[in-house]
């Protein structure tokens, strides 16, 4: 059975963040959806203050029943680590696998801001949160630290909504506890940006996967054949799993 991957972008960022990493999967006979959230990139325009994480899931999960897609691995990056829990909380039977990628990582009713509350440093008056700004080395934008690279993440950085932030997530669906899952963690980090531990047992009982890359938030895009050589090991065991039951 061919592994199927989605792969979800982050706050502020497209799909197209994922362009250098999807060649390594596909080459190895992966398919590989990479959808854009509703008010990034071509839907911009339809950006507003009543976007938020439920919409985000709505795209999702949109795209796993049209493309009839199972036996999925959902990856969410950063932000999309809620966009991917609620998604597999509404249709878990598609899901063999999360992987949270350098992500946050909600539990039931909590919000962006609750899981990393650094976030509310970001807030402004109104409705857009704009993208966070360029940090000095080693830190860049978003980890991100060649000048090419940057001006490349710059074309697909946009406003988010404040909704996104304040949505809180539901995850009440005992199915969504049978899901293994994989954290992929990034350490080159600035300080403030802490991430929760994981704990060292999955909710299914598993011990915890816990990867690490050494490189900055965007991975995809400063350590793409790295990152796709783990998610095709993470990809390997979903399917191994999808075999036994």
């Amino acid at each position: 059975m061919t592994t199927t991957y989605v792969l979800v972008h982050g706050a502020w960022h497209t799909g197209q963040a994922w362009a250098r990493v999807v060649p390594h999967l596909a080459a190895s006979g992966r398919r590989v959806f990479t959808p854009t959230l509703t008010g990034y990139g071509e839907t911009a325009h339809l950006l507003g203050p009543d976007v938020g994480l439920g919409t985000h899931t709505a795209d999702v999960v949109r795209l796993l029943v049209e493309e009839d897609l199972r036996d999925v691995v959902l990856v969410g990056h950063s932000y999309a680590g809620l966009v991917i829990s609620a998604v597999a909380n509404q249709v878990p039977e598609r899901i063999a696998r999360l992987v949270y990628l350098d992500a946050m990582v909600p539990t039931d009713g909590e919000n962006a801001l609750d899981v990393m509350p650094a976030t509310r440093t970001m807030l402004g008056d109104g409705w857009r949160v704009p993208p966070l700004p360029e940090l000095p080395a080693p830190f860049g934008l978003f980890g991100v630290t060649d000048p090419g690279d940057i001006a490349w993440v710059r074309t697909m950085l946009g406003d988010q909504s404040l909704r996104c932030l304040e949505e809180p997530v539901a995850m009440d669906n005992p199915a969504l506890d049978a899901i293994p899952r994989t954290h992929i963690h990034c350490t080159v980090k600035p300080e403030g940006f802490d991430r929760r531990p994981v704990p060292a047992v999955q909710p299914n009982g598993e011990p915890a996967d816990v990867r690490e890359l050494a490189t900055g938030h965007d991975c995809m895009i400063t350590a793409p054949a790295e990152l796709a050589g783990l998610l095709l090991d993470v990809g390997d065991r979903a399917g191994a799993g999808s075999l036994r039951t």
